[in-house]
């Protein structure tokens, strides 16, 4: 995994981050609101001695919005009471931020569902929590 660069929106605490960092990823932008979440993610990271995390203080959809970088992954898990949450795929590849055959992992609730949508790949369920994939390219 170590030639991946990953997105990882809202990232809350950073541990989806941090996951990411130990498996060897190359680059690892951590996009976090608020600030006693991104201060923690960064004074964790440089604890640690993962360089490869930057941590982003921004609103994720204005980062969106103006990303000029493209991932081999994205990974979102947006609060789950988000009234935007069924907007955050078609944003993903509007936007452009994956690379070719890249990867989108959307966490969300069972309330919700992605399967219509045309990039959808694959769900995974986890009790309440659930995980749809989706792929730039078929």
């Amino acid at each position: 995994m170590a030639s991946f660069d990953v997105l990882d929106l809202f990232s809350g605490t950073g541990s989806i981050s941090f996951e990411f960092a130990s498996r060897g990823c190359r680059c690892v932008h951590a996009v976090e609101m608020d600030k006693r979440h991104s201060v923690f993610i960064r004074s964790i990271a440089e604890k640690l001695g993962l360089s490869q995390i930057r941590v982003i203080r921004e609103n994720v959809f204005n980062f969106l919005n103006i990303c000029k970088i493209q991932y081999d992954i994205v990974f979102a898990d947006p609060p789950f009471e988000m009234n935007d949450v069924k907007k955050i795929p078609d944003l993903v590849f509007k936007c452009n931020i994956l690379k070719p055959n890249g990867i989108f992992i959307l966490e969300h609730s069972k309330h919700s569902a992605f399967n219509d949508h045309e990039f959808f790949i694959d769900l995974r369920r986890y009790g309440n929590v659930h995980f749809s994939f989706f792929k730039s390219e078929k």
